[in-house]
């Protein structure tokens, strides 16, 4: 999240976070690689909304896969994509293929339906010691919801 920040103050958006553009460098400090789809904040129309449709479709965030004229902001987008990077870290697995309202696990979060998608993904972990908090739901839940404001 401090990459994060470090990159959006300097007026970036990734739009690409993946696991394969995290690298850890001699010293396990965290390095965010690949900016080749990385956009200023300010949008190219200065309103703060970028419209390009870009990223791994795995990673992107509902506003993207939409392709609503209004836009996106990429301090969302990356933030989702960062969640949805913490959840296969702790879990081992994706907690949805895509953000899109067809696949059934995304649309439990879409149709705010928590409780029923948390109930899923505790029964997937067949034994592991994995324990979801109240804290890392809501904090997970809030940054893949289709509006995270």
């Amino acid at each position: 999240m401090d990459a994060l920040d470090y990159i959006h103050g300097n007026g970036l958006a990734h739009r690409d976070l993946k696991p394969d553009n995290l690298l850890l460098d001699e010293n396990y400090n965290l390095r965010v690689a690949d900016f080749g789809m990385s956009g200023m904040l300010v949008g190219t129309k200065l309103d703060g909304k970028m419209t390009t449709y870009c990223g791994t479709l795995d990673y992107m965030a509902p506003e993207i896969l939409a392709k609503k004229d209004s836009g996106y902001e990429g301090v969302k987008v990356d933030y989702f994509a960062a969640a949805k990077i913490l959840f296969i870290m702790m879990t081992s697995i994706p907690p949805f293929p895509t953000a899109q309202l067809t696949d059934k696990f995304y649309n439990l979060i879409y149709n705010n339906r928590i409780e029923q998608f948390w109930s899923i993904h505790t029964k997937f972990q067949n034994g592991k010691n994995v324990v979801f908090t109240p804290e890392f739901k809501d904090f997970i839940t809030a940054m893949w919801s289709y509006d995270p404001t």
